[in-house]
């Protein structure tokens, strides 16, 4: 019974004033402690995430953004699609929209992207408690654990009539929920964890990428809208998986043939004054989300620094990305 009443707490909490916020430690603090894997920040241009962080198999991109309203639709997709090329979660850390505060222990979405407090994220991180809750289009939901649900209903002896009334939700609903079809409201579930006698929600794995991945691709308009060397790497590979990058270190992430590798490419201009920082991007990136690292370049010699560069010229000798890649290993 401890452990409902606990359960029991969490769902209160939202219809509980909030104090004074605790103040808590940074992302990469929290991950550091957990003893992930994290690359350098991507500050050398502005990028639609601000680092990756690994833990074995887990993997995320992270974005830390105060006021998750001022992250524009463009950057959310562009941190989703690449998430999905490289196999990792994607997440946003905030603290309001707008001017009002998110709350602890809910996920939010701002379009694609899962949302979460600082505070949250260091409970899923340090402690291992996930949410419980979603914040939703009219009010606040949970996951209901439908076979368990379904399972306890019948051990009890009640009726989907008898147990829809007990909650006081229609038969439909409860319909709804047993067959995993519907979210329920944190009343519902309230409700439930007492008639039941046991927790209800399925809570929430925001570190867990997502099961059904889009397919990364980027259509040619995009490609012809940066510069001209970027656009021959675009015509040279259109028939890979290819992604062309707008927000972040790197400008395209190209798989393989058979899937399994990817390279994580940079586009490097002569006038370029940031070229060693956004390197050094590139590398401790790509070191974190196991790719291969490389370097388009207008002319040979650039720059000072461990990475595979292959100049424009070069580009005509390369049939394939696997071609990119041995130029990684050499």
């Amino acid at each position: 019974m401890v452990y409902i009443r606990l359960y029991v707490d969490i769902l209160c909490d939202y219809f509980m004033v909030y104090g004074e916020m605790e103040r808590v430690k940074s992302p990469e603090a929290v991950l550091k402690e957990a003893g992930f894997s994290i690359s350098e920040r991507c500050c050398a241009r502005p990028s639609c995430f601000d680092f990756a962080a690994r833990k074995n198999s887990t993997l995320i991109l992270i974005k830390a953004q105060s006021d998750i309203d001022n992250l524009p639709l463009s950057e959310s997709a562009e941190l989703k699609s690449i998430s999905d090329c490289v196999h990792a979660a994607s997440l946003i850390v905030g603290e309001k929209s707008r001017d009002k505060p998110l709350k602890d222990d809910t996920v939010y979405r701002r379009y694609e992207v899962l949302v979460v407090t600082p505070k949250t994220f260091e409970n899923i991180v340090i402690h291992k408690t996930h949410p419980l809750i979603h914040a939703g289009p009219g009010g606040y939901y949970v996951d209901i654990d439908n076979e368990t649900v379904k399972k306890r209903r019948q051990e009890l002896g009640l009726s989907v009539g008898e147990m829809a009334e007990k909650v006081g939700i229609s038969r439909r609903t409860l319909y709804g929920y047993e067959r995993g079809m519907a979210k329920a409201s944190v009343a519902a579930a309230y409700n439930m964890v007492y008639i039941l006698g046991m927790p209800v929600a399925t809570p929430i794995n925001v570190l867990e990428k997502a099961k059904a991945q889009h397919k990364c691709f980027l259509k040619a308009k995009f490609a012809i809208s940066r510069s001209k060397l970027l656009q021959k790497i675009f015509r040279k590979f259109a028939q890979y998986q290819i992604t062309t990058v707008k927000k972040a270190p790197f400008d395209f992430i190209l798989t393989t043939s058979e899937g399994h590798m990817k390279i994580i490419g940079g586009v490097a201009s002569n006038q370029e004054q940031e070229l060693g920082r956004r390197v050094d991007e590139i590398l401790s990136v790509s070191k974190i989300v196991k790719a291969h690292p490389i370097l388009i370049t207008e002319e040979e010699g650039l720059p000072q620094k461990d990475i595979a560069c292959v100049c424009k010229d070069e580009l005509s000798k390369i049939r394939n990305p696997e071609d990119l890649i041995a130029k990684t290993l050499k």
